[in-house]
């Protein structure tokens, strides 16, 4: 197509049997399109014969009604190039409603139970920056992808046959993917599957609402870390679960306080290879107690290794998933720290005795997720540019973490950041001077984001302090970004001690 051909006005609509002339009818709905803003200045108009085709008029007819709307200056027509929605109206009024709409009663649907109890007894969060800077959390360093080999990766891909990669893809995932995802699992976490048992979803958040809507009934019982991942918290809450606070310490989840609090849970939800937000790595001790816990009750375990590959310490710990010998665990992985959050790309690993119930779920209602995508990252992962990339982005982190813990000392007394060994996020606990609302405000003044401890919790809990990204911060804002937090603490003390 040399270009493209104008808008479609399917919506006008021609009564030749009506008193009023076929010309005056198409001149008053263009007019009406054009100042209602359903066509924007700068919109091309199709041709005069495409749009007579299209509403069934004589093209004299188009040309006469274009021809009065170039001359109110509703139109303008460009030579050469066509006929085009005139600029000027970028200065029109916002348009008023009818009057057929204002006289029909506004009507609020009835919501499912689950619905309004998710949105009624939790308060909406706001929406964190998603840019790189200080110190926004969940972002990889995207200053660091390899885009060439990715973009070579993607127009590879494009030329490829159309039914593959512009159809409906499949809804158990692409083979060639969940082939090379097991691959990985076995060779970086220890985890021996079978690709059958992959299934490919719209990012991890949408792993955890698949496995709760076939897993837990409504009012069931499932444990939840206190502080924990609220995004998948809440993807239970949706669902009708009732969510169970479980302490969390140095050693992960707190088996004896989950079992105090709910013997009889359905499932358990844990981040036990860098806990979210906290950081810890749950103890191989307490990983054996949750196992043993989960067979006693007959419940299931969602394993979320959101962030598993970038482990820099000495030996990374092995998977709930890998140590499971009952089938209770239910690995999820997510592309969106490894490579880039815009693919919407994760993934469940179940149990082989949940495998054919997930097939027969994904084949009823899931159209899968875009085999393009899959295809791509498949080809990044069995090339090896996968693997390269996870090697760089260690040292890179490592390095990034060994330079905020360093620059942080500065803060010590009011601060007190705690060292990870895993992923891009650290936790810098606050002295009892500070007031974690103020501090977070006043940094976000400043143009730095911080996260509060209490985001990730919807009730209260002892500990008070900022989650703090440096994945996808350059060294120099890392820096300044320390120094901003320094110049304001003394307007973050709480109330009582402001002089």
């Amino acid at each position: 197509m040399k270009r493209h051909a104008g808008a479609v006005l399917s919506s006008i609509k021609i009564d030749k049997n009506a008193d009023k002339k076929i010309s005056i009818q198409l001149y008053m709905a263009l007019r009406d399109l054009l100042l209602t803003g359903a066509l924007t200045p700068g919109d091309r108009m199709p041709a005069t014969r495409t749009l007579a085709q299209e509403i069934g008029v004589s093209r004299t007819t188009v040309i006469d009604a274009i021809d009065r709307l170039i001359s109110e200056g509703l139109l303008e027509a460009r030579v050469g190039a066509g006929t085009f929605v005139s600029e000027a109206l970028n200065e029109r009024p916002a348009p008023k409603p009818s009057q057929d709409v204002s006289d029909v009663p506004s009507v609020v649907p009835r919501l499912s139970h689950a619905t309004r109890h998710a949105i009624t007894d939790f308060a909406p969060r706001s929406r964190l920056p998603h840019k790189s800077q200080a110190f926004v959390t969940a972002l990889p360093a995207l200053d660091a992808f390899p885009m060439a080999q990715w973009a070579k990766l993607s127009a590879r891909h494009w030329r490829k046959d159309r039914d593959l990669i512009t159809g409906y893809g499949e809804p158990f995932g692409y083979m060639p993917l969940r082939r090379a995802i097991a691959r990985q699992l076995n060779a970086s976490r220890g985890i021996k599957c079978d690709p059958e048992q992959i299934f490919i979803t719209n990012g991890a958040q949408r792993a955890f609402s698949l496995v709760g809507g076939m897993l837990v009934n409504p009012g069931e019982t499932i444990w939840f870390e206190n502080p924990g991942a609220i995004g998948a918290r809440n993807a239970f809450v949706a669902i009708g679960a009732s969510p169970v606070p479980v302490d969390v310490d140095e050693e992960g989840l707190s088996v004896e306080d989950g079992l105090a609090k709910a013997p009889h849970f359905r499932l358990a939800f844990v981040t036990p290879s860098h806990q979210q937000p906290l950081g810890h790595i749950m103890s191989l001790s307490r990983r054996l107690a949750l196992l043993k816990a989960a067979n006693e009750a007959d419940a299931m375990i969602v394993e979320d290794d959101y962030d598993g590959e970038f482990y820099y310490g000495d030996q990374p710990p092995p998977t709930l998933k890998s140590i499971d010998t009952h089938g209770r665990v239910i690995y999820v992985g997510t592309f969106s720290k490894s490579l880039f959050p815009a693919l919407r790309l994760g993934f469940a690993l179940v149990p082989e005795g949940l495998v054919e119930s997930f097939q027969r779920v994904c084949l009823t209602w899931l159209s899968g997720v875009p085999t393009v995508t899959q295809a791509i990252v498949a080809e990044f992962m069995d090339e090896g540019m996968f693997a390269t990339h996870i090697r760089t982005m260690r040292q890179l982190y490592k390095y990034r973490h060994d330079m905020l813990m360093e620059e942080a000392k500065s803060l010590a007394g009011d601060i007190d950041l705690q060292p990870t060994s895993s992923g891009f996020h650290a936790v810098g606990l606050l002295s009892d001077r500070l007031d974690e609302a103020r501090l977070v405000a006043r940094a976000a003044e400043n143009g730095i984001t911080t996260v509060p401890l209490s985001r990730y919790t919807p009730g209260k809990i002892s500990q008070r302090g900022i989650v703090l990204g440096f994945g996808s911060c350059a060294p120099e804002e890392i820096r300044k970004g320390v120094q901003i937090l320094k110049s304001i603490l003394p307007a973050c003390c709480k109330s009582e001690e402001i002089t």
